[in-house]
């Protein structure tokens, strides 16, 4: 019983117009899905993938505009790393990034991969790394200004810190079944550990934890991630999974239907929570392939409550 990778990261913002503009129309990701937080429905949910909406590709948006910006700290998620194909595309996106005015880093190696750090305008952490062409489960969303050949293709990892990696690894190893692929340095000294659900690691497979003891614990506000979720076939095996969790003497929730996929939820530490999602029924089972996110949408326990729902809700502008 495995985990098949990372689903989905769910982050926070607090301008949501603006951050359709960027995911969607500087990163070229699709939005593939338009809806609310089904716990929150005062608040946009959005969803950002490759054309398809695959699992693995899907970057999703709380809307909470009254929020603060998110506390930097240990405890806590502090980075997405999305894939892309060559050095020549991270080439590109470092042009890109210049002539859009988006703060970002060199291109630089770690633990053999080329990467490049950069951020949207409220702080999210984000980060293209080289995938070295490795295959892509997932079909690329046109933009007339990405070659296909340099466009996002899903996610390669996720970071962590973590006050220390010991207390962390235990979880990771025994109950989640992660393997440990390396131990690095990252580029200002700090120990990482890469963990991957699959023996051989690679894109969309790994955890990146930094040991950053110094710090104190983080603060959720926009720009920061809420949840990172992780990949299994069907409900069945999220039943096992969740069993396997609670054996584990950890918390969990229940099984819930988010309609587009079923969930479950349970925290590794008191700052980062994980959710496990399967790869279905997908985005398109209640939309049209050719006009996700066109719209919005929600799920049909939601339904008779539209009126109230869109009443509460703030247009996006562009969107």
């Amino acid at each position: 019983m495995n985990l098949l990778g990372i689903h989905h990261v769910t982050a926070v913002s607090a301008k949501i117009a603006d951050n359709l503009t960027f995911y969607r129309d500087i990163l070229g990701l699709r939005l593939v899905k338009k809806s609310v937080n089904q716990d929150d429905v005062s608040a946009y949910h959005l969803f950002y993938a490759d054309k398809l909406g695959t699992p693995g590709t899907d970057m999703t948006f709380f809307d909470w505009p009254r929020i603060g910006p998110d506390r930097r700290g240990t405890d806590s998620i502090v980075g997405t790393m999305f894939r892309v194909g060559s050095l020549e595309a991270l080439k590109f996106w470092q042009g890109r990034l210049d002539d859009l005015s988006v703060k970002r880093g060199n291109i630089i190696q770690f633990a053999g991969r080329d990467l490049m750090a950069f951020e949207d305008g409220e702080g999210q952490r984000l980060y293209l790394v080289n995938d070295q062409g490795s295959a892509f489960e997932g079909e690329i969303w046109p933009h007339p200004e990405i070659p296909e050949d340099y466009a996002i293709r899903g996610f390669y990892s996720v970071m962590l810190s973590v006050p220390s990696i010991p207390e962390l690894e235990g979880i990771l190893k025994n109950v989640l079944g992660f393997i440990l692929r390396s131990k690095e340095r990252w580029i200002d000294d700090t120990p990482v550990a890469i963990y991957s659900t699959s023996p051989s690691g690679g894109p969309g497979t790994e955890i990146w934890l930094l040991e950053e003891s110094e710090l104190g614990a983080a603060g959720l506000g926009a720009g920061g991630v809420h949840h990172v979720a992780f990949r299994v076939e069907d409900a069945d095996q999220q039943t096992l999974w969740r069993e396997r969790i609670m054996n584990a003497g950890l918390p969990v929730s229940r099984q819930i239907d988010r309609y587009w996929f079923e969930s479950i939820y349970f925290r590794v530490s008191s700052g980062i929570l994980f959710e496990i999602a399967t790869d279905g029924p997908g985005f398109a089972i209640d939309e049209p392939l050719d006009s996700l996110g066109d719209k919005l949408v929600l799920p049909p326990f939601l339904e008779p409550k539209r009126d109230e729902i869109e009443a509460g809700l703030v247009p996006i502008a562009g969107g």
